[in-house]
């Protein structure tokens, strides 16, 4: 079963430090590499800021764009892992061993399967 890993995270404000920089992506470089080798991985990016963002939205036919995201948070999406495993369990697992679990939250969503029409 597909499930998408969605990385939340505080977004920074400033420069970040090289040294926590570089700590953290060697953690996700390894993580990266985990589930590629596990074969679990069917894909995996991460985002640029909130202020890169832009939202659209339809009302009465109209097209309206605003910049960034659609709500004030605490928290942003980050990035994400598409992964399919056999179960929600195999799932929370992996979600867990996510750096982005220790630095922020990570949620799992089961991806919904429709069925072509003929």
């Amino acid at each position: 079963m597909r499930y998408m890993l969605l990385i939340y995270t505080e977004e920074q404000t400033g420069a970040p430090d090289p040294a926590d920089v570089e700590q953290v992506m060697g953690e996700y470089w390894a993580y990266e590499k985990a589930v590629a080798d596990a074969g679990v991985k069917e894909g995996s990016d991460a985002l640029q800021p909130t202020a890169t963002a832009t939202t659209v939205r339809v009302k009465d036919g109209e097209r309206l764009v605003t910049d960034g995201p659609f709500a004030e948070t605490r928290e942003v999406l980050g990035g994400y892992y598409l992964i399919d495993v056999p179960d929600l369990d195999s799932a929370l697992e992996w979600a867990a061993r996510c750096p982005g679990a220790k630095y922020g939250a990570v949620e799992v969503r089961p991806i919904m399967e429709f069925e072509q029409p003929e």
